[in-house]
């Protein structure tokens, strides 16, 4: 697949600064949801790049460092615990976006989204699975990913015992088991079971850090 099939169509209509959007943590108990704008260079290819979540994570890493020097522009959002269990995830996921596109220094012609609509004064295209089928997605989807990993990792530092640097906060077994053990910290999301669950049954809320991400580069 040519992943810049979505581009060639917006530099024939004479549009070269194009944006390309992507978010991760929708799934995770616990974290930030975080969103990446990336305007790359007109026609450029970077050799293996796709959906984040297809990479290993030392090929992710090896990207994102190419990717932040050879961008136009790029810029993250980032929507906390708290404000996902106010809006909900949906509504946070969407946040998150504009806030990366509204961080971009460039202003770019054209918004190319993966899946989400978004209704901004750009013009936008929504593209489902858009990771695995622009370039300028992939982009986005690499540097939000890293970025979210990045501060999960920072979590795994202050909290080991749960594990953090493994699952990112997804739900897998070995996580919930952790969670029940441990407590509920308070950069987890209340509203998402089973956290709500254990929070009725009153597993003790622990206190923790809820602005790691503000340390994040």
């Amino acid at each position: 697949m040519d992943l810049l099939e979505y581009e060639k169509e917006l530099y024939n209509q004479g549009i070269e600064l194009i944006a390309g959007v992507d978010e991760v943590g929708r799934g995770p108990l616990c974290g930030p949801v975080v969103a990446a704008a990336c305007i790359l260079p007109p026609n450029y290819t970077l050799e293996g790049l796709t959906d984040s979540k297809k990479l290993s994570p030392k090929k992710r890493d090896k990207f994102y460092d190419i990717l932040i020097k050879d961008a136009i522009s790029y810029s993250v959002g980032v929507v906390s615990p708290k404000r996902i269990d106010e809006i909900n995830i949906y509504e946070a996921t969407k946040e998150a976006m504009r806030q990366a596109i509204d961080g971009l220094q460039v202003r770019p012609q054209h918004v190319l989204i993966d899946a989400m609509p978004l209704s901004l004064d750009i013009p936008t295209t929504s593209i489902i699975k858009g990771d695995a089928k622009s370039e300028s997605i992939a982009a986005a989807s690499v540097i939000a990913k890293v970025t979210r990993d990045r501060m999960m990792d920072e979590y795994d530092k202050l909290y080991p015992e749960y594990g953090f640097k493994n699952h990112k906060g997804y739900p897998t077994k070995q996580h919930i088991e952790n969670v029940k053990k441990y407590g509920v910290l308070d950069f987890y999301r209340f509203t998402f079971s089973p956290i709500s669950d254990l929070i009725k049954e009153s597993t003790v809320v622990k206190k923790g850090v809820d602005c790691v991400e503000e340390n994040i580069n």
